[in-house]
């Protein structure tokens, strides 16, 4: 008896595995039908449910069932092929990587692929759809390959998503500008970057559902390898399965998955990093859910669901009309944003605060030499920013026009050039400003204005005003921005304040809110086109094109009160940077100054915003690099900041406008080329 004993009981345990799993399993193929027959009724054309069942079964109208097969019906299908492809492939992802973060946007996959086709585009040949898909799947893997090996795979979670949106920021910088400098070429490529499953019949599906199905089979025959990785490479090594080439082909199949569902739709957000982590509470209710054979289709099913589900909402809460405009990628976008911001204010943060860095002594003499030679640096750059350009100045002419004697051309030129050069360095002065304050503050050496989401909160606030008062301008659009700035910065630093700003949680948080403001702003440009999608994307990018004075006084207001404040509490700006004892033991109100840099690092960077755009990863570059000239000591780290962040604004925003000329750059483009290779070795050395 002893013996058969554990039989009787192993049986049972193993079927109700299966049927709960059965359960799961049928429970979603309902809902993704259920879906699935709504998406179908609903549209522009009045075509409702009584009409497509005809259509269906043949009996409808000639122009009714044209509505249903030619475009209802493809819409559907692609919604459920694209959101089946980005499940399967962020739970393919998330299993080799260990890492509950890893999807394809995470892993920058989606920014690759569009950063590929966009050099395609720009060549001017036309390529079919497979041509294209094999494209997308270069760029994707590509990318891919980059993040894991600049993350380490199984290293942490938020050092794979810090490297992930890093890369995917400069690529799609890169991308944008060949949109900018391109638009014949790449016309369509920005609204296709949003993500739209709407399809004119079934071309698309056909050509890329083989491409799907070859993909999902291979997941599946390595499912059980990928199981053993689960156990640790070591034990996974001693079960006799090969960890890397396993890696290798789970990321390749995963990414020729999310380049199929992105030639067909475009980059659909989120819905790899959400259908994982929503079928995971399922397989502990069905421990066979629990297998990559069985999760696949779970997962699969769940992102399918997300799509499809996305586009009933949408169509569903607008009219038609705008319903037809709003990209579906967008949606899933705000949707996945909520989610990481939820997930990282709940994930448990091993990371802890950030050490500081070693204390550097440097000499009086290096400090002055320093600031001399910047003060030299920024004084030619200014010069060659005002002489340079589509008309080439003397410095004679520039005399003349400072004492109102300057003829017609040369006061026009130096009264649109001017202003530009001045919103360029007092833009790159505040944001390395910012970038110091909120590293301080937080300890995290990965802290900046942009990558929290405070930037992005500014250009939404700012977008908002231009969208509804097209007449805005000056204070008035810094005034918006700071608004944006403030919800933006009040929820990121509000949800990263438990546990004392710890680095995982601080910055997920902050990547979930930039996301979620550049799909609002998408959803503003494609809704109401303030000035046509080209200019929308000149100001994003971090132009100074048009400006005048009055847009930089505000700036320049906020920029001298900010170094007034910051150098009076420089000693202050020490302590706090320190830890989270010392500055309590020498009586200082730590949560209340705390508070005060924040709030001025929001006004720097929102004034920042309103006066030259988007401007990413100056204020990570400057301070960092102020620090290793000068040491730690902020009486001396906030001057040499200040001088590098001009002198990195403003060269960036010479070269945009002189390289390529008469076609301009903006700064923001140009600082993030050179942003995301630092911000990425900043990330290898901290693992180090």
């Amino acid at each position: 008896m002893a013996v058969t004993a554990p039989t009787p009981t192993a049986r049972p345990a193993t079927v109700s595995s299966r049927t709960g799993a059965a359960a799961v399993t049928t429970a979603l193929v309902l809902l993704v039908a259920a879906l699935a027959v709504v998406d179908i009724t609903q549209g522009t054309a009045a075509v409702g449910p009584a009409e497509v069942l005809k259509a269906l079964t043949g009996r409808a109208d000639p122009a009714d069932a044209s509505v249903v097969i030619a475009s209802r019906l493809p819409r559907m299908t692609a919604g459920l092929l694209v959101g089946a492809a980005l499940g399967t492939a962020g739970l393919a992802l998330q299993a080799v990587s260990r890492n509950v973060l890893a999807s394809p946007d995470t892993l920058a996959v989606n920014a690759g692929s569009y950063f590929a086709l966009g050099v395609a585009a720009v060549t001017g040949l036309s390529l079919p759809l497979l041509a294209s898909s094999g494209i997308a799947f270069a760029g994707g893997l590509a990318a891919a390959a980059v993040v894991l090996g600049l993350s380490g795979l199984g290293a942490g979670t938020v050092r794979l998503v810090l490297a992930g949106t890093a890369l995917a920021l400069g690529l799609t910088a890169v991308t944008e500008g060949l949109l900018l400098l391109f638009p014949r070429q790449t016309e369509g490529l920005y609204q296709w970057n949003q993500g739209n499953i709407g399809q004119n019949g079934f071309d698309g599906v056909l050509q890329m559902l083989p491409v799907a199905v070859v993909a999902l089979a291979g997941l599946l025959l390595i499912a059980r390898r990928v199981d053993a990785l689960a156990l640790g490479d070591d034990a996974a090594r001693g079960l006799g399965v090969p960890v890397r080439a396993t890696r290798v082909t789970a990321v390749v199949l995963a990414t020729l998955l999310s380049s199929a569902a992105v030639t067909l739709a475009g980059p659909i957000g989120f819905v790899g990093l959400c259908a994982p982590a929503l079928a995971r509470p399922l397989a502990r209710r069905a421990r066979g859910l629990r297998r990559l054979r069985a999760g696949v289709p779970v997962a699969g099913l769940v992102g399918a669901a997300l799509v499809l589900g996305a586009d009933v909402l949408l169509r569903a809460s607008v009219d038609a009309d705008t319903a037809v405009a709003v990209p579906t990628g967008v949606v899933t976008s705000l949707v996945g944003a909520t989610f990481l911001v939820v997930m990282a204010a709940r994930l448990r943060d091993t990371a802890g605060a950030a050490a500081p860095d070693k204390l550097r002594i440097r000499s009086r003499a290096v400090f002055l030499t320093t600031l001399t030679v910047l003060s030299v640096v920024l004084v030619g750059v200014t010069v060659a920013a005002v002489l340079l350009g589509d008309s080439k100045l003397l410095l004679g002419d520039v005399v003349n026009w400072a004492q109102g004697r300057a003829g017609r051309t040369v006061s026009f030129v130096l009264d649109t050039r001017v202003p530009r050069v001045s919103a360029a360095l007092l833009a790159g002065a505040a944001l390395a400003l910012a970038g110091t304050l909120v590293q301080a503050v937080t300890r995290n050496p990965l802290a900046e204005p942009a990558v929290l989401g405070v930037s992005g909160g500014g250009a939404l606030g700012a977008v908002i005003l231009v969208t509804t008062v097209p007449a805005a301008e000056g204070w008035g659009v810094a005034g918006a921005a700071f608004a944006g700035s403030a919800v933006t910065a009040v929820v990121v630093f509000g949800l990263a304040a438990r546990g004392g700003y710890q680095q995982n949680r601080l910055v997920l948080v902050g990547i979930g809110a930039a996301t979620a403001t550049t799909a609002l702003i998408s959803l503003l440009i494609v809704l109401t086109d303030p000035f046509n999608a080209t200019k929308a994307l000149t100001w994003l990018s971090g132009s100074t094109y048009g400006r005048t004075l009055p847009d930089v006084l505000p700036l320049a207001a906020v920029l001298a009160i900010g170094v007034a404040v910051a150098g009076a509490r420089h000693r202050e700006l020490d302590l706090v940077s320190l830890d989270e004892d010392t500055p309590r033991l020498l009586g200082l109100d730590l949560a209340r100054g705390r508070l005060g840099f924040l709030v001025l690092s929001v006004l720097l960077s929102a004034t920042a915003v309103a006066a030259a755009g988007t401007i990413g990863f100056v204020g990570l570059v400057a301070p960092h690099a102020a620090r290793a000239l000068v040491g730690r000591r902020h009486t001396r780290v906030l001057p040499v900041a200040l001088l590098l962040g001009a002198v990195l604004v403003c060269t960036a925003d010479l070269l945009g406008r002189t390289v390529i000329a008469p076609a301009q750059l903006g700064a923001g483009l140009m600082t993030a080329v050179i942003g995301t290779p630092y911000f990425l070795y900043v990330l290898v050395r901290s693992r180090r």
